[in-house]
């Protein structure tokens, strides 16, 4: 007989569970940087880079929620890579991305460009310079 009491608790918890998963996440801050913590945030912040940096980009969202983030990475107006990633959190969370060049990154200026669910998310520009 006790063994009935908990199933309406359980069912109760399953679809406050199942309840963020249908939602959209909402897109909190947008990190721009050098180096990539292991929570997938970002540290050095900077807009300026060098030819042959790594360049970090982290989006942050708050709240639970599926999608799928995109990031379009430009140089001037050419599309350089384009990666998504496929998400589903709980709770607020980062989704990292990387953009590297082997040969080095040609001086400019740069744009990244993120998406949620193909909707326009938010703009970081950015240069590379060559060092003096």
């Amino acid at each position: 007989m006790r063994t009935y009491r908990l199933i309406p608790i359980f069912v109760f918890v399953l679809s406050l569970i199942g309840c963020g998963s249908n939602r959209t996440l909402a897109v909190t801050a947008i990190q721009l940087g050098r180096t990539q913590n292991s929570d997938s945030t970002v540290s050095g912040f900077t807009t300026a880079f060098k030819p042959d940096d790594s360049i970090y980009l982290a989006v942050l969202t708050g709240g639970a929620g599926t999608a799928t983030i995109r990031v379009r990475w430009k140089y001037g107006e050419r599309v350089i890579d384009e990666p998504r990633k496929q998400v589903s959190y709980q709770m607020a969370a980062a989704t990292g991305f990387r953009l590297q060049s082997p040969g080095g990154f040609p001086p400019g200026d740069y744009t990244a460009e993120v998406f949620v669910n193909d909707q326009p998310a938010g703009t970081r520009e950015f240069k590379v310079e060559t060092p003096r």
